[in-house]
């Protein structure tokens, strides 16, 4: 049955910590492989400069895959123990090949982390929909865990950037200062979401993603 109630938007010490923990970059997914389809655009030029770069990514966390991601995520943790139907809307929406595989690889190998760590199932699901199946278990705050999904999911495509073009640290922490606010609003916005709030604008980073499939030569697998 779904869940109609949500634990307390405060987050317990042990609660940000396991939080914290799934989202860090050292957590075992692979999220260091995947660039979302960002070196295609650094490629072609489209992303050139620290600018340019924030405007895409508050793009894509705004009107493409940041706040689907979450809207999968809530759907995934208002039901965990039926998440068919959500993870086929997740790969539905996935724009390319190689984004189904982004989500595919993260997920199933976050899964496979969890269960032995905390005994929890190893199905192979998407990976924000892994994400908010986990966080239903373990009884965990909705919004913050939004909250820092996105804020993981922006770090991710920053530390990308910085592989690919010139923007240094301090630069690189300016700007996840700025994504800060929309990550937390985008994450109040969607946490009474449903699945039919599904939608993406932004073709330039779907078209990147197709585009980088043939990308020669590359450091990114998406």
């Amino acid at each position: 049955m779904p869940t109609t109630m949500s634990p307390p938007l405060m987050l317990t010490d042990h609660q940000a910590l396991m939080l914290m923990r799934w989202l860090s970059p050292g957590y075992p997914v692979g999220a260091f492989a995947y660039s979302h389809g960002l070196e295609q655009a650094i490629a072609e030029e489209n992303v050139r400069d620290r600018a340019t770069l924030e405007d895409w990514l508050r793009d894509t966390l705004e009107h493409g895959a940041g706040r689907n991601d979450v809207l999968l995520l809530v759907a995934a943790y208002r039901d965990p123990d039926d998440t068919a139907r959500t993870d086929a809307a997740a790969r539905a929406f996935a724009a390319s090949r190689e984004r189904v595989i982004e989500t595919e690889r993260q997920g199933a190998a976050f899964a496979r982390t969890e269960a032995i760590v905390s005994g929890g199932p190893d199905a192979p699901l998407s990976y924000p929909v892994a994400i908010g199946a986990a966080a239903a278990r373990h009884a965990l705050p909705l919004r913050p865990t939004c909250a820092l999904y996105l804020q993981a999911f922006a770090a991710n495509l920053v530390t990308a950037a910085q592989r690919l073009m010139p923007l240094g640290q301090t630069e690189g922490q300016r700007l996840q200062s700025a994504l800060a606010p929309p990550c937390a609003r985008i994450a109040e916005e969607t946490e009474h979401g449903t699945l039919d709030d599904l939608s993406s604008t932004t073709f330039m980073g779907d078209i990147a993603s197709m585009r980088h499939e043939t990308l020669q030569p590359r450091i990114f697998a998406t």
